[in-house]
């Protein structure tokens, strides 16, 4: 039960993101009526302020963005069924406020009329998107030493992308493992400033979940409980809440090659489609989980650092942690710290993913990877819980 003292304000710090506890409990994206306002409005006020404060936008350009974001991403699949075998990937162009969708250059001239009469803009390149998929598998399979964060395609740049730690590329095994990933195919060496890190914490009080000692943020409802980070805990391991009442259990976690976990809700909690705002933003609701291209605007909500926005910068990324690589990973330039691990990232009302990790902080900046929640709903067999 909740403590009845605590302001609306201290409710919303405290409350476990996806699931709330007991009867009593306030619902913060229904108490004022405005669920139903929200629904028809294009992004809360917070939301808007979110994205000038972290995105540098005006009130006006961020609603303009979400509309070309919302279409963008409906059109992908589309675009890229008319591009064919000559698709080399695709994304979203802040500055056109249009999808961008890379064909090869043998690509006939009907697929190229195709792939315009979508509405999507054309860039030639010279591989195509199995091309670079195979060079990453292949990258996949060595064995990659400390300095080497990670590797993803870069749809962009035509190339699969290799990151190395500021500082490491001098190292005799990491220009090995370059010399080995040059081989596999095209690729792109760029230098980070930091490796990436899991965000779970120790226990600091005030904030939820718990596995023991461990403190991690949830995702999203499913039905029967919610999905988060599959390095918050192992199967079986004991889940508590925000005020340390028992939840459930990790019923399913995969760490490291993925980063998923699923943990069934009861004894007085339930599921609701909802995400966090912490003050800075509205809850929001959750509508779906349709995917947003890269390019597109972020944001994270988690029980650290709250509310934070930025862009999705990559796809499908390999990501070395100490612990070991996890695959099929989307880059942000959102930041988060410790804690955060498992919350929720979210675009406009779909669902994107399951914060894992990244490297800086929410001072200075930063980047933070996620797990897809296709992937997570799709792998355990769960159904995302939407409004």
């Amino acid at each position: 039960m909740r403590r009845n003292a605590l302001t609306r304000g201290a409710l919303a710090a405290l409350f476990v993101v996806g699931t709330w506890a007991t009867a009593a409990a306030p619902t913060a994206s229904a108490d004022d009526g405005s669920a139903s306002a929200a629904s028809q409005a294009p992004a809360s006020d917070g939301l808007l302020r979110a994205m000038r404060q972290d995105l540098g936008l005006t009130a006006a350009e961020a609603e303009d963005r979400l509309a070309d974001e919302k279409s963008a991403t409906a059109l992908e699949p589309t675009a890229r069924r008319a591009a064919g075998d000559s698709y080399g990937g695709s994304w979203f162009d802040a500055e056109t406020g249009r999808l961008t969708v890379a064909v090869t250059a043998d690509a006939p001239d009907s697929t190229r009329r195709a792939v315009k009469a979508t509405g999507a803009h054309i860039r030639t390149v010279r591989h195509d998107a199995r091309e670079l998929a195979a060079a990453q598998r292949r990258i996949d399979r060595l064995d990659a030493p400390e300095g080497v964060t990670g590797w993803h395609v870069d749809p962009r740049a035509n190339t699969v992308v290799v990151n190395v730690a500021d500082g490491s590329r001098s190292d005799d095994a990491v220009a090995r493992f370059l010399d080995r990933a040059r081989a596999a195919g095209p690729v792109t060496v760029e230098s980070v400033p930091g490796a990436p890190r899991t965000l779970a914490a120790g226990t600091v009080g005030g904030d939820p979940f718990y596995t023991g000692n461990v403190r991690c943020s949830i995702g999203f409802s499913v039905v029967g409980g919610f999905v988060t980070a599959g390095h918050c805990g192992g199967v079986g391991q004991s889940v508590s809440g925000w005020d340390r009442s028992y939840i459930g259990n990790i019923q399913g976690s995969s760490f490291p090659e993925n980063d998923y976990a699923w943990v069934n809700v009861g004894s007085g909690w339930w599921t609701v489609p909802v995400v966090l705002g912490w003050g800075t933003v509205s809850d929001q609701l959750v509508r779906g989980s349709n995917e947003a291209p890269v390019g597109a605007s972020i944001c994270r909500s988690g029980s650290t650092t709250h509310w934070h926005c930025g862009t999705v910068l990559a796809k499908n990324e390999t990501v070395n942690y100490s612990q070991g690589a996890v695959r099929q990973m989307t880059k942000t330039s959102v930041c988060a710290e410790g804690g955060d691990s498992g919350g929720s990232f979210i675009s406009g009302d779909q669902a994107q993913g399951v914060t894992s990790g990244g490297w800086g902080n929410c001072s200075t900046g930063g980047q933070t990877w996620f797990q897809p929640v296709n992937e997570i709903l799709g792998r355990y067999g769960l159904t995302l819980v939407t409004a």
